[in-house]
């Protein structure tokens, strides 16, 4: 790592920081082309493992930033490992829905692994319940359950 590369430590603080960025562009700076995003909790119909390009990450990001807003960051807790390259990340997302201006809190552990100050994988863990009912994607996960159902 040279002098003006980034610590895993500010990376993750950059990245704290960057949520809050109502276009998305700065938490997609943060991220390596490509990245690996693992969310193993998520529920059918949504993608449990997603390789993708920077580009494809900052039209997500920026499409999220359409139907919600990120208000604050609290609860944050970073663990560093034994491993340089790889921070567990605890914290807790105040924000408000776009479409009725609801509140919600959403809580996280993440375990990053930043090489060359960049995001390369990040393993998302969160209740899928809670994030869909606050974006308003409970519809979508009732449609999922249903057609695993009827299988």
């Amino acid at each position: 790592m040279s002098e003006s590369t980034p610590s895993t430590r500010e990376v993750v603080e950059r990245f704290l920081a960057a949520a809050l960025d109502p276009t998305g562009e700065t938490l997609a700076d943060l991220y390596g082309d490509p990245v690996v995003i693992e969310m193993p909790f998520a529920p059918p119909g949504f993608p449990s493992r997603t390789e993708t390009t920077n580009a494809e990450l900052r039209a997500r990001f920026s499409g999220g930033a359409a139907t919600r807003t990120y208000d604050k960051i609290d609860g944050v807790v970073i663990h560093e490992t034994t491993d340089p390259e790889v921070a567990i990340v605890e914290y807790s997302v105040h924000g408000k829905r776009a479409s009725d201006g609801e509140g919600f809190v959403l809580s996280y552990v993440n375990i990053m692994t930043i090489r060359d100050g960049k995001i390369v994988h990040s393993k998302d863990h969160t209740d899928p319940i809670n994030a869909l009912r606050a974006l308003g994607m409970l519809p979508r996960l009732l449609e999922a359950l249903s057609k695993e159902i009827a299988g």
